[in-house]
């Protein structure tokens, strides 16, 4: 017992000598930060996968290393009606997953979109080549922001196209 309390005075003694304050824990926020957004893309994923197997894709990317560099993930129908948006598209963009459903992405270009840029991505879907281009888009709020896109058509097993694909980042 006699060595418990000596060691209790030896740290007393030590941390009296500390020049130190107490911090309040701030890693909670952090931790719950990163498992709010680990769920997001578990939630993505699972989404991808299924348009991925309904659509009988031939080609498979691999989504997690997507999300996991913070790209937004962007997937259109043959006609580019969007069917997909990565949850991570509300920081970029300010637009919720369901404002976005169901439009074109011609929603997030604007007058300073570069007319050039854009006549080179159509001929690109036109003739389903995949490209990237970083254009000026725009934010819910009316901010521009660049945005670099890699894009690619995505063929079923008969080789006709029934999507679209684009991973996206604020450049």
């Amino acid at each position: 017992m006699s060595n418990l309390t000596e060691y209790e005075n030896a740290i007393e003694k030590h941390s009296s000598t500390l020049d130190s304050m107490p911090v309040p824990l701030y890693s909670w926020d952090f931790f719950g930060e990163y498992l709010d957004n680990l769920k997001l893309a578990l939630s993505d994923l699972s989404k991808l996968k299924e348009l991925s197997k309904a659509n009988r894709w031939k080609f498979n990317w691999n989504f997690e290393e997507e999300l996991q560099q913070d790209h937004v993930i962007v997937v259109t129908d043959n006609s580019l009606k969007i069917v997909f948006a990565s949850e991570n598209t509300i920081k970029m963009t300010g637009y919720t997953w369901e404002e976005i459903v169901g439009k074109t992405p011609k929603m997030f270009q604007g007058s300073k979109t570069s007319k050039k840029d854009l006549k080179q991505i159509r001929e690109a879907i036109d003739f389903q080549k995949p490209f990237e281009k970083t254009i000026i888009n725009y934010k819910k709020n009316g901010e521009t922001y660049s945005c670099h896109i890699k894009a690619f058509p995505i063929f079923n097993s008969k080789k006709q196209v029934v999507n679209f694909i684009a991973f996206e980042k604020a450049a």
